[in-house]
């Protein structure tokens, strides 16, 4: 028999079955965990809470941007429910879960236990960074289908007018909203790694989410600051709104490609101090 191959139950199972397998029950750990389903249930009513705040105002008022458009177009109540829900509600949920990724399993014991096989560490990171990138895909798209939902049930739909002045179909607008999403998901990998990362540090859950929020926080502050500009552009969250860019016809991507190299570079960091965090920890 291969090194490749184990026998489980009187049958060969290969590596990459195994791999898969892992995969699978990190989703299914990630998204069976309650405080993860109340996290997706309180993004899913943040479209909720702004189409009824709207639709029981009779308008939108002197809103400005997205919010200004939702009462005459409820598609533009998907792209105001990411857009207000990126600052804060999306990076708490990430730094939740990738925050309990490694330090939950160390707390409960179980860690260790994957540990005690050196050839399996790579694949069980991997396998927890894939689960986290499918719950930041998981996390925008809630908020996508919720938004769709309540805003063609409370608004009228129709045709859409982009920030240039083009007006285009309402499944074109339907398709821009849902590059949005993905934009917005691909922007919360980099916290996602800076959170797999402290969470290898630490066998204490919640350390490991304030660690991460903290992270964000003083991330954040630095954007804010004008006398750091020349530091700007390499910040985790300063082209994160740049997902607006999809809205133009043609859309400009040089701002959004940007993003995601700096999401890309924060990722490769942080997940390789994670990697060589976890494959030289000590287990004995």
């Amino acid at each position: 028999m291969s090194l490749s191959s184990t026998v489980e139950s009187g049958r060969r199972v290969t590596a990459g079955q195994h791999t898969l397998g892992l995969f699978r029950s990190e989703l299914r750990l990630v998204f069976g965990r309650a405080r993860t389903q109340a996290g997706l249930g309180v993004l899913a009513a943040v479209p909720l809470l702004i189409g009824i705040a709207i639709k029981l105002s009779g308008s939108d008022g002197d809103a400005q941007g997205f919010l200004g458009q939702v009462a005459g177009n409820g598609l533009f109540l998907i792209v105001a429910s990411l857009g207000l829900s990126l600052p804060f509600f999306l990076p708490t949920a990430v730094t939740v879960i990738s925050g309990e990724s490694l330090a939950g399993e160390a707390s409960l014991g179980t860690l260790r236990t994957m540990l005690t096989a050196p050839a399996g560490r790579s694949r069980l990171l991997a396998a927890k960074m894939v689960a986290l990138a499918v719950f930041c895909l998981a996390a925008t798209m809630t908020i996508w289908i919720s938004g769709l939902i309540v805003g063609f049930i409370l608004f009228p739909v129709g045709d859409v007018l982009l920030l240039s002045g083009t007006t285009v179909s309402l499944g074109e607008g339907l398709f821009r909203a849902l590059l949005i999403a993905v934009v917005i998901s691909l922007s919360l990998l980099g916290l996602a790694g800076i959170g797999l990362f402290v969470s290898s540090l630490t066998s204490t859950p919640l350390a490991a989410m304030a660690a991460t929020f903290g992270a964000f926080i003083v991330l954040g502050i630095m954007t804010a600051i004008p006398q750091l500009h020349a530091i700007h552009p390499w910040l985790l969250m300063y082209r994160w709104q740049s997902f607006a860019d999809l809205l133009r016809d043609p859309p400009y991507w040089h701002e959004i490609v940007r993003n995601l190299l700096v999401q890309a570079a924060y990722l490769v960091v942080f997940y390789t101090a994670a990697w060589a965090r976890l494959t030289s920890r000590d287990i004995t």
